[in-house]
């Protein structure tokens, strides 16, 4: 019986080794696959940042919101890279830009001119509420919140999500139309988004159509700063994105401007299959 029992407890411990190492095998080897994945994806952004200024414009890709593919190794690889000089400065665009902006993503009149107007009061230096609407420390104090306008610049696209008004739902619609790197008023009709378009009051078919005939004849350069978001799929299914928003060149470490891109936002991560 002795025998027995100790024929039976090594059983049990040989099961419970076989079964560890078969589980931390299937870690090891998620965990590979997602840094592949991984990897594969940042190949997609600076691959694409070298389509970018193809001087065959046959090979060129535009930073227009059109989705590239790429095959990498043993990853598939999709590309969406959009000039950021297209997109709604959220430090620059005026109140009625912004206004259409949001009825555009589903905002109602009003409520598309009061968080257009909190927007501008959130990044102007005064205390004085928008024509339009608008919302300063009394409003914010008076909607229950902690803290108040920050009269001051934009630092991040997510920072809007602390204006006033702006609702989870709404941010998410806007968000892939908005910067805080454009750098001027009125985004660039040549990379703008449709829904950038329609608030600027153009025809987006139109405006397509143009800048087909504008890139034939080489005609469209892009600003330097680009957001690119880059999805890597392995054969085993096991996904990476990776999400930034990047200005070609920069500096390195001892100064010298050795960089291929500088990243002024990066976002990653990696799923499942």
């Amino acid at each position: 019986m002795l025998v027995l029992w100790l024929i039976a407890l090594l059983t049990a411990l040989i099961g419970a080794f076989a079964l560890t190492a078969r589980v931390e095998h299937q870690q090891g080897r998620t965990l590979s696959d997602g840094l592949v994945a991984q990897e594969a994806a940042r190949a997609g952004l600076e691959y694409a940042l070298g389509r970018i200024d193809e001087p065959d414009l046959r090979l060129r890709w535009r930073p227009d919101g059109r989705t590239y593919r790429w095959r990498f190794a043993n990853a598939d690889v999709q590309v969406r890279i959009v000039d950021e000089s297209g997109k709604v400065d959220l430090n620059q665009a005026d109140v009625n830009l912004l206004g259409e902006l949001l009825k555009g993503a589903g905002a109602t009149p009003d409520q598309a001119a009061a968080v257009a107007g909190a927007i501008l009061d959130w990044r102007d230096p005064d205390q004085l509420s928008q024509p339009s609407g608008g919302a300063e420390d009394p409003d914010y104090a008076a909607a229950g919140l902690a803290y108040g306008a920050k009269d001051a610049p934009f630092e991040t696209v997510a920072e809007v999500e602390q204006v006033l008004g702006m609702t989870p739902a709404l941010y998410a619609r806007l968000a892939p139309s908005l910067t805080v790197v454009g750098n001027a008023a009125v985004p660039r009709r040549e990379f703008a988004p449709p829904e950038v378009l329609a608030a600027m009051g153009l025809d987006p078919q139109q405006v397509r159509a143009q800048r087909e005939a504008a890139a034939a004849g080489g005609l469209i350069g892009g600003s330097g700063t680009y957001s690119i978001e880059s999805r890597a799929t392995l054969g085993s299914g096991r996904s990476a994105n990776l999400r930034a928003v990047v200005r070609s060149g920069g500096q390195g470490v001892t100064g010298s401007t050795a960089s291929a891109y500088t990243a002024l936002q990066w976002q990653e991560g990696w799923a499942a299959p």
